[in-house]
């Protein structure tokens, strides 16, 4: 079984690089259907020029594992969680790109978070809405 896969950019986030979806069908009648798209989604600060292609390449092939384990794919769905036993690392190492993985990590944790500082500045927290109005008598 096949589907489409498109990549595109998502919303800037601070914690999620990248993420695997059924594109959303409109009509009952399509969610019937057997046939879907695959959509990963990848965070969209990751189009500032700043963040190394191989970051990016290296969210790309996770998502495609998750794809090809069966997550938001028309394929057979190869474990009950997305990383139970650490697969992913697995399949990177079974695909000979262990280092690309290593190396995608390792920046993340030396420059992400700087990154983020400067070009993400924290959101204002939120006021909560009154939802209850409670009267002593």
């Amino acid at each position: 079984a096949s589907n489409q896969i498109e990549i595109k950019w998502g919303r800037r986030s601070r914690r999620q690089l990248g993420c695997i979806k059924k594109e959303q069908l409109k009509t009952f009648a399509d969610r019937l259907k057997r046939d879907f798209k695959t959509i990963i989604v990848i965070n969209g600060l990751f189009r500032d020029e700043a963040i190394p292609n191989f970051v990016i390449d290296a969210v790309i092939i996770h998502e495609m594992i998750h794809y090809t384990h069966g997550f938001n794919s028309p394929l057979p769905q190869k474990h009950r969680h997305p990383h139970q036993g650490k697969v992913i690392r697995r399949e990177f190492l079974l695909r000979g790109i262990g280092e690309l993985e290593r190396k995608q990590q390792k920046w993340i944790k030396e420059n992400w978070q700087n990154y983020l500082k400067e070009n993400l500045p924290p959101s204002k927290p939120k006021k909560r809405k009154a939802r209850y109005k409670i009267v002593w008598r």
